[in-house]
């Protein structure tokens, strides 16, 4: 049996503790078994990882389709963590040790490192990490299948509103990866929703 608890934790990256290797054979399996509930729910499983211990921790990372903007509420989060809690119960390979739930989503602190990560992560404020040149820090404009197209910010004298430069198309084989920058507000743009990029209901 389970205790299934939905998490709440903005720079949580759902790789379980530092001590815990982040995957293994045992993952791997319950991976297998809950994909197919979690895709049956919209959603996309990122990971899953075992925290080991005499009460086991399943800790299970789900976000949403790479199509879609914005972040797993928190009844998306509790929804989610009854059906898997549901279908662990009922695993038939379990070997009857108990097992804590964990169920949360990336926070704006995941990097982005697979072209996912990019769509999801559209209209936000970025900083890029190029491989063999200058870094880019500027709002993603698009995504596709080559890389990348970045408007990078141009510095100015303090007090002074930021500039925006010629758009930047960067290709997924130069970016070494990328982090979300925290905005706490922006005004709508380019027909993207307004957003909330500071810690949210994002867990």
């Amino acid at each position: 049996m389970s205790n299934a608890e939905a998490t709440a934790s903005p720079d949580h990256t759902g790789t379980g503790s530092g001590s815990a290797p982040a995957h293994n054979p045992e993952a791997a399996r319950l991976r297998a078994l809950l994909e197919p509930a979690v895709q049956a729910n919209r959603l996309y499983l990122e990971d899953v990882a075992i925290i080991p211990g005499s009460h086991r921790v399943v800790h299970v990372v789900v976000d949403l389709p790479q199509e879609e903007t914005g972040g797993v509420s928190l009844d998306v989060i509790a929804d989610i963590s009854r059906v898997l809690s549901d279908v662990l119960d009922n695993d038939p390979n379990d070997d009857g040790r108990p097992y804590d739930l964990e169920v949360s989503s990336p926070g704006v602190g995941r990097p982005l490192t697979e072209p996912r990560h990019w769509h999801r992560a559209r209209g936000r404020m970025v900083k890029v990490n190029v491989i063999q040149g200058e870094n880019v820090t500027g709002r993603i404009h698009a995504v596709d299948g080559g890389g990348v197209t970045v408007i990078p910010e141009v510095p100015v004298k303090k007090g002074m509103k930021p500039r925006q430069g010629d758009p930047v198309k960067l290709p997924f084989d130069r970016i070494r990866n990328g982090k979300v920058e925290i905005e706490f507000s922006r005004l709508p743009e380019d027909g993207l929703e307004p957003e909330h990029n500071g810690p949210s209901e994002e867990a």
